[in-house]
């Protein structure tokens, strides 16, 4: 039961995005890392990090329950703590990232999807955790 709650209506809409968030970044911080490393280690670490967060998350929100819940929203927090961080730090110093992550200037070239998801994806797991009935 508590796994369809995370999933249903917007959840779904949710859980795709994070699923498609989670192959871009996945193929692209693992072909930056094995092809290019050397140019912009900083920057194909942190893809890579945003890779696993995005994973993760998915994940998550596919097994549902209380725990997994709680761990998405934590991860969704952090998300959104890197994107800002990340964003922040791409704007006011270009030249420590010689190329972009998926989290450079709060996610320009990804439609600024990974600055909104996080956000409406807390939004969605205080939600359901709300529609979950007390035991």
């Amino acid at each position: 039961m508590a796994a369809e709650r995370l999933v249903r209506g917007p959840g779904m809409l949710l859980v795709w995005l994070y699923g498609v968030m989670s192959v871009g970044a996945v193929s692209r911080s693992a072909y930056q890392i094995a092809t290019e490393f050397d140019r912009a280690p900083l920057a194909y670490t942190l893809s890579g990090i945003a890779a696993v967060v995005y994973v993760f998350i998915t994940y998550t929100l596919v097994r549902g329950g209380e725990t997994a819940r709680r761990a998405a929203l934590v991860c969704c927090a952090a998300e959104l703590a890197g994107v800002l961080v990340v964003g922040t730090w791409t704007v006011l110093d270009p030249a420590a990232f010689p190329d972009s992550t998926v989290w450079s200037e709060f996610g320009y070239g990804y439609v600024f999807i990974p600055v909104l998801l996080p956000v409406t994806g807390i939004l969605w797991l205080r939600r359901a955790r709300r529609a979950v009935p007390a035991a």
